[in-house]
């Protein structure tokens, strides 16, 4: 899974969003799109790939939103940009609201977990989520049901910076 961020390993990395140099290690990594996406795909008419949604031959649809987990020794936030499948219902309202300020109001929607982190011990792949629409020009916030999955329940206890550490060791090149 790529990292959001520039980075070496020396606990400094290059933001990729405003290109500023950060101390300690990414807060966000993020997969480019959902497990089953295939480059091929672009080239149908029934398939699309952009940052924020994916419809895989008209028939499965993404969102791309971020699961939040509390850095509970700093304050932070740490982010994994993720994909859910949404309905098709549910994916068309998105898109018809997706400039309407009005869409915060929205309930959540349920998705099925679209993004394999080979960082935990079970997979991630289906599992439960609620998408709640956010603010515009917000990604979506991806709540994971509450289960005993360890991505679940870091989600609702938080984590430490040295398992933010941990992570960046496991995802960033040597």
């Amino acid at each position: 899974m790529p990292a959001d961020h520039g980075h070496d390993r020396n606990h400094e990395h290059v933001c990729a969003c405003c290109g500023d140099q950060q101390d300690g290690p990414p807060l966000s990594y993020g997969a480019p799109a959902p497990e089953g996406w295939k480059p091929r795909y672009a080239r149908r008419r029934d398939s699309e790939l952009t940052a924020d949604v994916c419809m895989v031959k008209g028939r499965h649809f993404y969102v791309h939103g971020l699961v939040e987990i509390p850095v509970l020794d700093t304050g932070d936030v740490f982010s994994w940009g993720v994909w859910v499948s949404l309905s098709e219902p549910n994916f068309a309202r998105t898109h018809d609201l997706w400039e309407d300020p009005a869409r915060e109001q929205e309930p959540p929607y349920f998705g099925w977990f679209s993004t394999d982190l080979p960082v935990y011990p079970v997979p991630t792949l289906g599992l439960k989520t609620h998408v709640l629409t956010r603010a515009v020009g917000r990604r979506p916030l991806i709540e994971l049901e509450p289960t005993d999955h360890p991505l679940a329940v870091e989600q609702r206890e938080g984590i430490t910076t040295r398992r933010v550490h941990d992570l960046a060791r496991l995802l960033l090149p040597a």
